[in-house]
Protein backbone atom coordinates (compact mmCIF):
# COMPACT_ATOMS: atom_id res chain seq x y z
CA UNK A 1 0.00 0.00 0.00
CA UNK A 2 1.03 3.11 -0.98
CA UNK A 3 2.28 5.48 2.10
CA UNK A 4 1.62 9.71 1.46
CA UNK A 5 3.74 11.14 4.20
CA UNK A 6 2.89 14.39 2.09
CA UNK A 7 -0.28 15.11 0.96
CA UNK A 8 -0.73 16.43 -2.27
CA UNK A 9 -1.17 20.16 -2.60
CA UNK A 10 -4.83 20.33 -3.68
CA UNK A 11 -5.95 18.87 -0.92
CA UNK A 12 -6.07 22.71 0.56
CA UNK A 13 -8.20 23.89 -2.35
CA UNK A 14 -10.98 20.87 -1.63
CA UNK A 15 -10.29 21.31 2.43
CA UNK A 16 -10.30 25.11 2.72
CA UNK A 17 -12.10 25.32 6.05
CA UNK A 18 -8.99 22.88 7.24
CA UNK A 19 -5.61 24.29 7.54
CA UNK A 20 -2.65 22.18 6.53
CA UNK A 21 0.12 23.78 6.53
CA UNK A 22 1.49 27.66 7.34
CA UNK A 23 3.10 30.52 5.63
CA UNK A 24 5.98 31.17 7.69
CA UNK A 25 9.01 33.55 7.07
CA UNK A 26 11.33 32.03 9.24
CA UNK A 27 12.73 28.44 9.93
CA UNK A 28 9.21 27.28 11.98
CA UNK A 29 7.23 23.63 11.86
CA UNK A 30 4.51 22.60 13.58
CA UNK A 31 5.22 19.63 15.86
CA UNK A 32 2.18 17.96 17.17
CA UNK A 33 0.97 14.72 19.40
CA UNK A 34 -2.35 12.47 19.26
CA UNK A 35 -4.08 10.57 20.98
CA UNK A 36 -2.63 10.96 24.97
CA UNK A 37 -1.66 12.06 27.19
CA UNK A 38 -0.24 8.60 28.61
CA UNK A 39 2.15 7.56 31.72
CA UNK A 40 3.89 5.66 29.69
CA UNK A 41 4.95 7.83 26.67
CA UNK A 42 3.93 11.62 27.21
CA UNK A 43 6.68 12.02 29.88
CA UNK A 44 9.34 10.73 27.57
CA UNK A 45 8.05 13.09 24.59
CA UNK A 46 7.66 16.13 26.72
CA UNK A 47 11.26 15.04 28.01
CA UNK A 48 12.75 15.34 24.23
CA UNK A 49 11.35 18.29 23.79
CA UNK A 50 12.68 20.36 26.05
CA UNK A 51 15.68 18.69 25.60
CA UNK A 52 16.00 20.20 22.06
CA UNK A 53 13.86 23.44 23.10
CA UNK A 54 10.67 22.82 20.65
CA UNK A 55 7.10 23.58 21.58
CA UNK A 56 4.09 21.00 20.79
CA UNK A 57 0.67 20.77 20.00
CA UNK A 58 -1.03 18.13 22.01
CA UNK A 59 -4.29 16.81 19.84
CA UNK A 60 -5.86 15.04 23.44
CA UNK A 61 -8.14 12.60 23.60
CA UNK A 62 -10.53 14.22 26.22
CA UNK A 63 -10.81 10.95 28.02
CA UNK A 64 -7.20 10.59 28.79
CA UNK A 65 -7.11 14.05 30.00
CA UNK A 66 -9.10 12.98 32.32
CA UNK A 67 -7.67 10.15 33.53
CA UNK A 68 -4.00 11.82 33.59
CA UNK A 69 -4.77 15.33 34.81
CA UNK A 70 -1.45 15.44 36.08
CA UNK A 71 0.06 15.20 31.92
CA UNK A 72 -1.94 17.80 31.28
CA UNK A 73 -0.74 20.67 33.71
CA UNK A 74 2.89 19.13 32.46
CA UNK A 75 1.88 19.95 28.94
CA UNK A 76 0.89 23.12 30.00
CA UNK A 77 3.26 24.17 31.86
CA UNK A 78 6.03 23.22 29.62
CA UNK A 79 4.93 26.11 27.21
CA UNK A 80 2.66 23.27 24.80
CA UNK A 81 -1.02 23.86 23.77
CA UNK A 82 -3.72 21.41 23.73
CA UNK A 83 -6.25 20.62 20.46
CA UNK A 84 -9.43 19.13 21.09
CA UNK A 85 -9.33 15.11 19.23
CA UNK A 86 -12.64 14.60 20.90
CA UNK A 87 -13.40 13.10 24.20
CA UNK A 88 -13.34 9.02 23.29
CA UNK A 89 -11.42 9.63 20.02
CA UNK A 90 -14.14 9.16 17.84
CA UNK A 91 -13.98 8.42 14.08
CA UNK A 92 -16.34 10.75 12.20
CA UNK A 93 -17.32 8.36 9.73
CA UNK A 94 -18.74 5.25 11.57
CA UNK A 95 -20.87 7.25 13.51
CA UNK A 96 -23.68 10.13 13.53
CA UNK A 97 -23.07 13.49 13.20
CA UNK A 98 -24.78 13.72 17.12
CA UNK A 99 -22.49 11.58 18.37
CA UNK A 100 -19.67 12.64 16.59
CA UNK A 101 -20.15 16.25 18.23
CA UNK A 102 -21.28 15.08 20.93
CA UNK A 103 -17.96 13.49 21.61
CA UNK A 104 -16.13 17.10 20.68
CA UNK A 105 -18.25 19.13 22.92
CA UNK A 106 -17.59 16.12 25.40
CA UNK A 107 -14.18 17.45 25.65
CA UNK A 108 -14.86 21.13 25.44
CA UNK A 109 -16.42 20.67 28.90
CA UNK A 110 -13.53 19.09 30.24
CA UNK A 111 -10.90 21.90 28.58
CA UNK A 112 -11.75 24.68 26.14
CA UNK A 113 -9.39 25.24 23.02
CA UNK A 114 -9.34 26.77 19.86
CA UNK A 115 -7.55 24.07 18.15
CA UNK A 116 -9.43 20.25 16.75
CA UNK A 117 -8.10 17.68 14.94
CA UNK A 118 -10.31 14.60 13.79
CA UNK A 119 -9.60 11.34 14.99
CA UNK A 120 -8.27 9.10 12.34
CA UNK A 121 -7.92 12.59 10.15
CA UNK A 122 -11.67 11.70 9.02
CA UNK A 123 -15.33 13.61 9.09
CA UNK A 124 -18.07 13.95 6.96
CA UNK A 125 -18.32 17.47 5.14
CA UNK A 126 -21.57 18.45 7.53
CA UNK A 127 -19.50 17.67 10.31
CA UNK A 128 -16.80 19.89 9.19
CA UNK A 129 -19.20 22.79 8.42
CA UNK A 130 -20.19 22.97 11.84
CA UNK A 131 -17.26 22.85 14.14
CA UNK A 132 -14.95 25.51 11.57
CA UNK A 133 -17.87 27.87 13.16
CA UNK A 134 -16.12 27.09 16.39
CA UNK A 135 -12.73 25.87 15.74
CA UNK A 136 -9.39 25.56 13.43
CA UNK A 137 -9.41 22.25 12.27
CA UNK A 138 -5.76 21.58 11.82
CA UNK A 139 -4.70 18.80 9.30
CA UNK A 140 -1.16 17.98 8.71
CA UNK A 141 1.39 18.60 5.95
CA UNK A 142 3.82 15.92 7.20
CA UNK A 143 2.64 12.45 8.61
CA UNK A 144 5.17 10.34 10.15
CA UNK A 145 3.73 7.11 10.32
CA UNK A 146 5.32 6.38 13.49
CA UNK A 147 2.27 4.21 14.24
CA UNK A 148 2.62 1.64 11.47
CA UNK A 149 5.33 -0.73 12.22
CA UNK A 150 5.78 -1.94 8.30
CA UNK A 151 7.45 0.76 7.76
CA UNK A 152 10.84 1.31 9.66
CA UNK A 153 12.03 3.60 11.31
CA UNK A 154 15.10 4.81 8.58
CA UNK A 155 12.42 4.94 6.00
CA UNK A 156 10.51 7.73 8.33
CA UNK A 157 13.96 9.70 9.08
CA UNK A 158 14.68 9.34 4.88
CA UNK A 159 11.64 11.28 4.39
CA UNK A 160 11.93 13.53 7.11
CA UNK A 161 14.85 15.20 4.59
CA UNK A 162 11.75 15.99 2.79
CA UNK A 163 10.24 18.52 5.74
CA UNK A 164 9.90 21.54 4.87
CA UNK A 165 8.98 25.36 6.39
CA UNK A 166 5.37 26.03 7.72
CA UNK A 167 4.76 22.19 8.11
CA UNK A 168 2.53 20.99 10.39
CA UNK A 169 4.14 17.25 11.53
CA UNK A 170 1.70 14.71 13.25
CA UNK A 171 3.41 12.33 15.84
CA UNK A 172 1.61 10.34 18.17
CA UNK A 173 2.20 9.89 22.38
CA UNK A 174 0.00 7.09 22.25
CA UNK A 175 0.90 4.00 24.56
CA UNK A 176 0.81 1.45 22.17
CA UNK A 177 3.63 2.69 20.20
CA UNK A 178 5.94 3.49 23.27
CA UNK A 179 8.99 1.57 22.24
CA UNK A 180 8.81 2.60 18.56
CA UNK A 181 8.54 6.33 19.55
CA UNK A 182 11.10 6.14 21.66
CA UNK A 183 13.49 5.25 19.29
CA UNK A 184 11.98 7.44 16.81
CA UNK A 185 11.58 10.79 18.34
CA UNK A 186 15.06 11.66 19.39
CA UNK A 187 16.31 10.98 16.04
CA UNK A 188 13.46 13.05 14.51
CA UNK A 189 14.57 15.95 16.76
CA UNK A 190 18.08 15.46 16.17
CA UNK A 191 17.31 16.10 12.38
CA UNK A 192 14.83 19.08 12.47
CA UNK A 193 18.12 20.44 14.83
CA UNK A 194 20.47 19.26 12.20
CA UNK A 195 18.12 21.59 9.52
CA UNK A 196 18.12 24.64 12.09
CA UNK A 197 14.12 24.31 12.23
CA UNK A 198 12.60 25.80 15.03
CA UNK A 199 9.33 24.10 16.28
CA UNK A 200 6.70 26.34 17.81
CA UNK A 201 3.03 25.39 19.08
CA UNK A 202 -0.42 26.19 16.74
CA UNK A 203 -1.44 29.44 16.79
CA UNK A 204 -5.00 30.25 17.78
CA UNK A 205 -7.89 31.32 15.97
CA UNK A 206 -7.01 35.49 15.91
CA UNK A 207 -2.90 34.85 15.04
CA UNK A 208 -2.33 36.00 11.85
CA UNK A 209 -0.15 32.95 11.03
Amino acid sequence: MLRLFRPPRWIDWVYPSCTWRFVVSDNTVFLTFDDGPHPDITPFVLEQLAIYNMKATFFCVGENMVRYPELVNSILEQGHRIGNHTMRHTKGTSVTNNVYLQSVHDFERNFHTELFRPPYGKMRLSQRKQLKQQFRIIMWSWLSYDYDVSISIQTILQRALTIKKGDIIVLHDNPKITERQKELLPQLLRLLKEKNFGSASIPSLTSGV
